[in-house]
């Protein structure tokens, strides 16, 4: 794994996640650790800056290369907190220079004024939830802004001096069409956006639109249609300045999350916030989803751990190829080894070799890849990597 040197000491990279549960308002089919903005807000970010000096000793011997601020939507809430929320973190913590800071936003609620702002704190990554440039779907999502609003955010963005911009769209969305999501992403691309997150939608127990799916109300594109979706879209982007370098994630040269990609290698990481998860080595905890419960344990100077778990190396072994193979670059067989002192090809080579014949797994001397079929088909291949 990477280390970052300080003097002759080698400190191991970690992230940080920090969770703003705050929204304007709830969209259909979120089912995240969310609410409408209130007057609670300022009391969460002291608690929020709290957990973060308690948590300190987690990561005191590590270098923070990644800081994601997510939600909820964090731009959502006055600047002033999320610049208090930095410094907690810059103080606390070892955080490297040249460290990736992303903070999400929602189109329309980004002026001037937080953009220079969030400019002025040390974040330079934007993750965007457009999801449509089309008013028409953005209205079924429970979306409050419109495709201009969306367009008019970025041009903001970029005035202030970001050039790291990523924008999340969905695919299969009621009334979609095949053009429609072309169409989406061609504005994402003339908009020069540095990465761009295509997700197929999926409808989540407890949102609106499982409830008008069960009443019949609420029609889908069928699965091939949702399947031509993702796949023209990735030749689209690919035939364009971006290459796929994840299942759902594709960026211009240079500009993949390397956030993100920390969890996809098992990098440690706390979270901090409502239903915030945290991993560091073996050991997996999660924040409660209660702000009733949150509030009481940070004011008795207490964890607002809701539960925790340890995980053997086998799971851990396991965890790592299935989250690796989201990667196009897939499972190197040395670092594996070097992680986990055994060899994949040996340990996993009967799954290996089934899932090769199948044509879902491409295997080489120094890597294990998901072919194009195997990423439409990962969630088989993952379940046969499960301990």
């Amino acid at each position: 794994m990477c280390a970052f040197l300080i003097g002759e000491i080698a400190m191991e990279n970690a992230g940080i996640y920090i969770h703003i549960p705050f929204c304007v308002s709830k969209c259909s089919y979120c089912d995240f650790a969310s609410v409408p903005l209130n007057g609670t807000v300022g009391k969460y970010v002291l608690a929020l800056q709290k957990e973060l000096e308690m948590r300190a000793h987690y990561l005191r011997d590590y270098n923070i290369d990644t800081i994601f601020i997510g939600g909820g939507t964090p731009s959502a809430i006055e600047s002033v907190h999320i610049g208090n929320i930095l410094k907690t973190v810059y103080g606390c913590f070892a955080v490297a220079k040249d460290a990736e800071i992303t903070i999400e936003v929602n189109p329309g609620t980004v002026d001037k004024y937080k953009a220079e702002s969030f400019n002025s704190f040390g974040i330079n990554r934007i993750s965007m939830g457009i999801q449509s440039f089309d008013d028409r779907l953005l209205s079924c999502l429970g979306r409050i802004h419109t495709g201009e609003d969306a367009i008019n955010t970025v041009k903001v963005l970029k005035e202030a001096g970001f050039n790291n911009i990523n924008g999340d769209f969905i695919f299969g969305q009621p009334g979609q069409t095949l053009e429609s999501f072309l169409c989406d992403l061609r504005t994402a691309s003339e908009l020069s956006l540095s990465h761009i997150s295509m997700y197929g939608l999926i409808i989540e127990d407890g949102t609106l639109m499982k409830k008008w799916l069960d009443e019949g109300t609420l029609e889908l594109p069928d699965e091939d249609l949702e399947r031509e979706m993702y796949h023209q879209g990735i030749k689209q982007l690919s035939e364009g300045k971006y290459h796929q370098y994840e299942i759902s994630n594709l960026s211009k040269k240079g500009m993949e999350c390397r956030h993100n990609i920390g969890y996809w290698r098992l990098k440690p990481y706390i979270g901090a916030g409502l239903s915030a998860h945290s991993s560091i080595g073996s050991k997996r905890f999660w924040n409660t989803s209660s702000f009733t419960e949150y509030f009481r344990k940070i004011e008795g100077c207490e964890m607002p751990v809701e539960d925790e778990e340890n995980l053997d190396p086998e799971t851990r072994a396991s965890e790592y190829i299935i989250l690796g193979l989201r990667m196009n670059e897939g499972i190197d067989f040395a670092d594996f080894e070097n992680r986990f002192g055994f060899d994949a090809k040996k340990r996993f080579g009967t799954v290996i070799e089934k899932h090769r014949r199948e044509g879902l797994l491409t295997k080489s001397n120094t890597h294990l890849r998901l072919t194009k079929r195997g990423m439409d088909l990962s969630n088989i291949v993952e379940v046969d990597f499960l301990p």
